[in-house]
C-alpha cells in the first residue's frame, strides 16, 4: 500500500497553495497571483549578476506579495503530465552548474541572434527540467530570459510570445527536443 504525503505547500485537504491574503478558492488566488504578477513584472527588476541568487531574487521580487516562500527552492517533488522535475534534494547542485555553463559561455554575448537562440533554448530547457520553485518557473524563466537577451543585444519582444506553442515548446525540449524551442525564442528576437 502507498501512503500520500499532504503538500505541504497547500492548505489541508486541498490542492489550494497557501497565500499571503489567505485566499483558499483555486480561481481568486489565480486572479490575485495574475495581478500582482503583472504588477511586479512592470517594475524594474532586482539587479544582479545572473547568477543563482539572481534569479532567486528574481522570483521573490515577482511573487512577493503572493507566497511567502517567494524565491526559495521547492522541498517536495514535483512532475507535471508524467515528466518529473528535479528532486528537490539535487536542485541547489543543479542550478549551479547551470549557471555556471551560462557564466563560462559569458552570458550567451557576442553571438548572432541564432546563435544566441541555440544557447538560450538549452539553458531554458535546463533551467524548465529543474524547475525549482514550487509555482512561477514559467514566469521567472521568460522575464530571465529576456534579461539575457537584453544584456546580450538581442533584446526579446515578449509581446509577440505566444503561450500556446511557447508550452508545446518547452514540453518538447523536456524530451530532448530544443529545435522548436530555438525557434520560438528566435521569433522573439527584435
Amino acid at each position: 500500500m502507498y501512503e500520500a504525503i499532504a503538500d505541504p505547500y497547500c492548505y489541508p485537504g486541498s490542492d489550494v497553495l497557501r497565500n499571503r491574503p489567505g485566499l483558499i478558492d483555486q480561481g481568486r488566488l489565480d486572479e490575485f497571483e495574475a495581478a500582482a504578477t503583472t504588477q511586479r513584472a512592470d517594475e524594474p527588476l532586482p539587479g544582479g549578476r545572473r547568477s543563482v541568487s539572481h534569479y532567486r531574487a528574481i522570483h521573490r521580487h515577482l511573487f512577493q506579495d503572493v507566497y511567502g516562500w517567494a524565491g526559495r527552492f521547492r522541498t517536495v517533488r514535483l512532475s507535471k503530465s508524467g515528466s518529473a522535475f528535479c528532486y528537490p534534494e539535487y536542485i541547489g547542485r543543479e542550478m549551479r552548474e547551470l549557471f555556471a555553463a551560462l557564466h563560462s559561455s559569458d552570458f550567451l554575448r557576442s553571438r548572432s541572434p541564432e546563435a544566441f537562440a541555440d544557447g538560450a533554448s538549452e539553458f531554458l530547457a535546463t533551467l524548465n527540467a529543474i524547475h525549482p520553485f514550487r509555482e512561477g518557473n514559467g514566469r521567472a524563466q521568460t522575464l530571465f530570459l529576456a534579461l539575457l537577451g537584453d544584456q546580450a543585444g538581442h533584446p526579446l519582444d515578449l509581446e509577440r510570445l505566444e503561450p500556446e506553442p511557447f508550452l508545446a515548446a518547452m514540453i518538447r525540449s523536456f524530451s530532448g527536443d530544443l529545435a522548436p524551442l530555438r525557434d520560438q525564442i528566435r521569433l522573439l528576437i527584435s
